[in-house]
């Protein structure tokens, strides 16, 4: 029914506060196409309502029309030049544009991407996004076409004046990507001993996990855990238990506390949980005890390949 209710609440609250309030429904819903509709139609009485342009790109951005988000925000920068976010959400968006197009026209937009990033820097000194964003753009580009790790740190400097956390993640980002692990763990951990806040947890395990050290991740997940106490980090600690055959016995334990507390805001399907303790089963040789997860597992995603190929795996045991 909630979706009715939105489309009921358009003609309505557009005697309200004002006609784009109802259009947070659909953003709320993830209901990007209705929002476009809506905006789309409202912009033909009110083509000069730069609330209702930006809304439009972000619609467009959701549904990834990068060009049409890209017109948006272009015409956003061209009313209001002095517009941190909207430089901002302008380089974005032709930025990821540049993530799918070809090698020529990706190197053709590097320099409108550039300096969308720096005139939002430039227009709103404590922009935490656009400094994130100048990190990576300018740790990702190869250095003939503009790439630079010194300039990469100066906007990770930039971002420890406003955020130490966000500092210390950016730098630990820098030395990673450039493959510097001993630094990148020094300043993820800095980044948890900061603020111990569940991004910061998430991309030390995601390191670990990259740099092949199990062990320190499931520590790390168990850290986490006693802070936060959140039911999806017994599902991370069960997936790196059945994906690096360790600990086995906690990984069952994990995934099975995930269900027995599960909810839909855990983000993860209970069949993955299935999958994973399969997985786990099938490592200790306990084929019925993989036989039983993995068919619960299909009983409610019955076209995952991947655990079609799992029980494939199991009956050869």
């Amino acid at each position: 029914m909630r979706p009715l209710i939105c489309l009921l609440l358009v003609p309505l609250l557009s005697f309200g506060q004002t006609p784009l309030d109802s259009i947070n429904c659909f953003f709320n819903q993830k209901q990007f196409d209705k929002a476009e509709t809506q905006l789309t139609s409202y912009l033909k009485k009110y083509p000069k309502d730069l609330k209702a342009i930006e809304l439009l790109g972000d619609a467009y951005g959701h549904q990834e029309k990068w060009d049409q988000a890209i017109a948006n925000y272009k015409a956003l920068v061209e009313a209001d030049q002095k517009n941190a976010e909207y430089h901002y959400k302008y380089g974005g968006a032709m930025g990821m544009k540049a993530l799918k197009a070809n090698k020529f026209t990706a190197l053709g937009m590097i320099d409108d991407i550039r300096d969308s990033f720096r005139k939002a820097a430039e227009q709103d000194p404590n922009h935490i996004n656009v400094r994130w964003a100048l990190v990576e753009y300018y740790m990702k580009l190869p250095g003939i076409f503009g790439g630079s790790k010194n300039m990469a740190l100066k906007y990770a400097y930039q971002l420890e004046q406003l955020s130490k956390v966000d500092g210390y993640l950016a730098k630990g980002y820098i030395y990673e990507y450039d493959e510097e692990p001993e630094l990148a763990e020094k300043y993820y951990k800095l980044a948890i001993n900061q603020g111990g806040s569940l991004w910061s947890y998430d991309k030390l395990t995601t390191f670990y996990e990259k740099q092949k050290q199990p062990e320190k991740a499931l520590a790390n997940l168990e850290d986490a855990k006693e802070k936060h106490k959140r039911n999806a980090l017994h599902y991370q600690m069960g997936k790196i238990a059945a994906e690096y055959n360790i600990e086995l016995q906690k990984g069952v334990q994990c995934l099975q506390t995930y269900l027995k507390n599960y909810s839909p805001e855990d983000g993860v399907p209970k069949a993955w949980a299935h999958y994973r303790l399969s997985q786990i089963y099938t490592l200790k040789k306990n084929k019925e005890a993989a036989l039983k997860y993995i068919d619960l597992a299909l009983a409610e995603s019955p076209d995952m390949n991947s655990f079609k190929q799992e029980r494939q795996k199991i009956l050869k045991l």
